[in-house]
């Protein structure tokens, strides 16, 4: 179940006592570099994860591509 922050935003888990989050960044969260064929995450991702920061919240970004292959015992070790 996602979590709205008093400061507007939303985030994927989150433990609001703790101030402690994961975000699990889907496709439309990256750009896909021309020449590498890498992803590259976006300016406004990086720029959610940066004010998040700066309002105390210890965030963790995950990659969808990442999320997948993680067990559910590794994803709770995340939060």
């Amino acid at each position: 179940e996602e979590h709205r922050t008093v400061e507007g935003f939303s985030l994927d888990m989150a433990d609001p006592e703790t101030k402690r989050a994961i975000e699990v960044d889907g496709p439309f969260h990256y750009l896909e570099g021309a020449s590498s064929g890498e992803y590259v995450v976006d300016g406004s991702t990086r720029f959610k994860a940066r004010l998040l920061r700066t309002y105390g919240w210890n965030l963790a970004n995950v990659a969808f591509f990442e999320w997948d292959q993680k067990t559910e015992a590794e994803r709770r070790q995340l939060l």
